[in-house]
């Protein structure tokens, strides 16, 4: 009867440890389009206790619901709150042929911008706005001709890349082009455009290298960690690590190994002590 009470006893004291939240745990925050801050040194540390908090930070055209580099989140009963979740910033350009009060302003996913198109443009489906959306603008904010017979004019410049067949005055319904980036530029987007309705599908883009400054890296105080097998550019996508110069040290708790995100390098820092 003793043994039979005991026993009972721990069920009861477990029940209520796991009714109050003691013993509860978080799985790693898998944020699209971010990251936690040094998460490789942290993935197999998971799942952690309730009362652990983390600090996380979106990708390039991204930003969190606080909209600083670095938000925080902590481990409750709940889940991770606040939600770790990464919102696409757009860019609203100044419309070609047309007008928006949008106009060189940002604008989160979800929102959308009104467009007026002056006489003989319109977006394509005759549509009067374009949203942000995940990917960007759901529309190229561009007014282009109206062509009647739903031919399309000649494709779309991008910057630092280029269609890789002779441009035409005019392309019949359906047809298709491909572009090319140059030299260490990436494309994002897709590879080829259609006409349909006398307007192109959104073009790619090409993003930036990152060139490596010996300049900046001597103010820094730091130098490459593998030099010299590793090149003074890199791609966007690609990491590069750093350390600092003999005698230097880390200023603040930093990530020494930095990603090439469109042209911006993060670079870290180091003084004497």
């Amino acid at each position: 009867m003793a043994t039979m009470l005991l026993l009972l006893s721990a069920v009861l004291i477990l029940w209520a440890s796991c009714a109050s939240g003691q013993g509860g745990t978080c799985d790693f925050p898998d944020i699209k389009h971010g990251k936690i801050y040094d998460e490789n040194s942290y993935k197999d540390t998971f799942p952690v206790p309730i009362g652990r908090h983390f600090y996380y930070t979106c990708d390039h055209s991204f930003v969190s619901s606080s909209q600083s580099l670095w938000s925080r989140i902590n481990c409750t009963e709940e889940g991770w709150l606040p939600t770790p979740k990464c919102r696409r910033q757009c860019f609203f350009p100044w419309v070609e042929n047309g007008q928006s009060a949008s106009s060189g302003q940002i604008h989160l996913e979800g929102e959308a911008a009104r467009i007026v198109c002056n006489a003989g443009y319109s977006l394509p489906d005759n549509q009067s706005s374009t949203t942000c959306a995940e990917g960007g603008w759901s529309t190229p904010p561009k007014c282009s001709p109206t062509y009647s017979s739903g031919k399309c004019g000649p494709p779309p410049p991008i910057d630092n890349g280029d269609i890789t067949s002779f441009p035409m005055p005019e392309y019949p319904p359906g047809s298709s082009v491909e572009y090319q980036c140059e030299s260490l530029y990436v494309l994002e987007g897709p590879k080829k455009i259609t006409c349909r309705r006398g307007q192109w599908s959104e073009p790619p883009k090409c993003l930036d290298a990152c060139v490596i400054s010996e300049e900046i890296m001597g103010r820094h105080n730091i130098a490459l960690k593998w030099k010299p097998n590793q090149k003074l550019y890199s791609r966007t996508g690609d990491f590069v690590e750093f350390s600092c110069k003999r005698g230097y040290y880390p200023t603040h708790s930093q990530a020494f190994r930095v990603q090439c995100r469109n042209g911006q390098l993060p670079y870290p820092s180091c003084a004497k002590r």
